[in-house]
Order: structure tokens, then sequence, then C-alpha cells
């Protein structure tokens, strides 16, 4: 019996590949995959060949610390049920429904303490967005928005949109969101901000200069794109906060830090969901943030989020879509059905 996994050959060429089924330790459980999403701006830097060479692939997460060299696997949401297990695994573990932090692939073996049980009451699918949203929960956390504040969201992507999410449910002046993509901003309306403005609009986006006059006291540039940090400090107050939650990759953009930015007392926080921010490590820890996510995964409209979902056999179309077609995709699945 032969497993199969995704593998990135080449920037632009991803393939399918029929594997021996991997080999069970005592203390290790085996994983038929029942769904994994893809990661539109992590795994687009990955395919397009756009990942600094000189650095690890992801250190914080097992099995995805080697260096950056192609061919290689990657992801780091798969949702499955264990289906044998090591000698040293404890039964009820068996048939078990499990989350893991691993590249999408249709089995796979981890030990116990490298699994998250699924709640009940959470389907696999919606399991799958848990990366996700914990790294909306710590945009959140690390962007620390007060009773009242003005609010910009810059992109609405699966991770724009997840972190419009929960600011929604917050006592907020103003919850703008921007997007160039109709079908995002339709999402993000469904969720409930204020305004969402096409940037390539001139009158939208003075209309929006005019009411924010101070500008906003919160920007969160998740754009994936580096010149959007100009558009970011053009509209924040002073003395705002700009929380970057993307990550640029190879690419670069000149940013205008001799004009508003100099005189403004602008503060740039840099927010990545694989550390918990000093300031907050003598209460929160990973497993808390952790906690809080599938509590505010339980409450978000996740489902509205998924616009496609294809075979493993079809993981090569699913990224030519994200790449060609980002107007039509929010959210992509791949299913091991």
């Amino acid at each position: 019996m032969h497993g199969q996994s995704v593998w990135f050959d080449a920037p632009y060429q991803v393939s399918v590949r029929a594997e021996p089924m991997p080999i069970l330790a005592d203390d290790q459980v085996l994983v038929a995959t029942i769904v994994s999403a893809i990661s539109a701006g992590t795994e687009l830097l990955f395919y397009r060949g756009l990942i600094p060479p000189d650095m690890q692939i992801d250190a914080a997460i097992p099995g995805l610390d080697g260096a950056m060299r192609y061919p290689l696997t990657y992801g780091y949401a798969c949702v499955g049920r264990v289906v044998q297990k090591g000698n040293q695994v404890s039964d009820e573990w068996r048939d078990r429904i499990v989350f893991a932090f691993h590249p999408h692939a249709s089995h796979f073996v981890a030990r116990i303490d490298e699994l998250v049980p699924v709640p009940q009451g959470i389907s696999p699918e919606h399991a799958a967005f848990l990366p996700n949203v914990e790294s909306a929960v710590n945009f959140v956390m690390d962007g620390a928005p007060l009773i009242g504040e003005r609010v910009i969201v810059l992109g609405q992507g699966i991770l724009g949109l997840l972190t419009i999410a929960l600011l929604a449910q917050m006592p907020l002046a103003e919850l703008c969101a921007f997007d160039k993509f109709s079908l995002r901003r339709d999402k993000s309306r469904a969720l409930g901000v204020s305004e969402v403005v096409d940037p390539t609009d001139a009158a939208a986006m003075e209309r929006v200069r005019a009411r924010l006059s101070d500008g906003a006291d919160l920007v969160y540039e998740l754009t994936g794109t580096p010149d959007a940090l100009n558009l970011a400090i053009d509209l924040t107050g002073f003395s705002g906060r700009i929380v970057v939650g993307s990550w640029y990759g190879q690419k670069r953009a000149p940013i205008d830090f001799g004009g508003k930015f100099h005189r403004s007392r602008l503060r740039i926080i840099s927010s990545q969901v694989s550390t918990v921010a000093p300031e907050l490590q003598g209460r929160w820890t990973k497993s808390r943030r952790l906690q809080v996510a599938w509590e505010m995964l339980a409450r978000l409209p996740l489902g509205d989020l998924v616009t496609h979902r294809f075979p493993i056999a079809d993981a090569a179309r699913a990224y030519k879509l994200l790449d060609q077609q980002p107007d039509q995709a929010i959210q992509v699945m791949i299913r091991y059905d």
C-alpha cells in the first residue's frame, strides 16, 4: 500500500508522488488525512520560488526544519483520523480525529505530542482553519485594539478576513477593510466591516481619508505585498500602530520613511504566530493562545470562506488557481477521499 504527498519540485512545478506507507514506531500513530488547508500567502512563496534560500523552511514545525532547497514538501494544516497506533500509545487514540502541523500528505506518522485532538462539534474541514485562526488571534493580541478605536485591515485574503471576523466582535468606532478583489470585499461585508474599499478606486479612497481625517489608530498590513506598507503609513494617525502580519519572502519595495512616518511617531509591529509577544509571556503561552483559537474557530462562519475543494491528485491545479486567479479563490482545501 502506498500513500500520496504533495511536492514542490521547482518554482511553479507541483507534483503528487506515490510513496511507501511510513513505518510506525512504538510511540507513534498513523494518521489518514481527511482534509488539509492551503495557506495561500506562505505556500505561494514556495510555489513561486520566493523563499530566501539561506533560511530554514520552518524551524518551529517538526519535519520542516531543513534548508530551503527544492524538491520539498510543505504545508501545516492537516486533519485526519488515527488509523493505527504503536504499542506504547493508549487505545483511546484509535479513531480519534486530530490536527497536525504537517505537509500535505494522505498519510503520516506522528508522536502524540505532535497532534492536537479536534474538539467535538468541529468538523475536519473547519479544524483545518486552526493555524490561520491562531494567526488572526495573534494579530489581534499584538495590535491590542482599544474600545472606540479606528481600525483598518489591508488585505482580505483568508488571514485578513479572519482578522476582520475577530475585530468585528469588538466595540470599535470604525472597522474598514481594503482589497482590490470584489469576491473578498463581499466576504468582508458579510463579516461586519463598517466599510470595505477597493484601493484602486480613487474616489472611495478620498472618501475614507476624509472621514478618517486624523488617521486610523491601528492598521493591519496583511496583503503580502511590501509596498502596501506605504499605504499603511499614509492611513495611520499620529502615534498609531501598524501591525505587519505579511511575510514577503524575497519580495522588496521602496518604503517612504522620509515623509509622514518620520514625524508621526508611528510604531511598526512585526507579528508572527510561531512565538508569543515577550510582553505577554508572563501570562500567555502558545497552548493558551491555541485554546483561544479553538474557541474563536467554533464561533466563526468558516464554511462561507471555502471557495474550492480539490482532490489530492489535482493539487497542481489548486496552486495554479491561487497563483493565476486570486480574484476567484479565498480558502482552498485538499481532500483525501
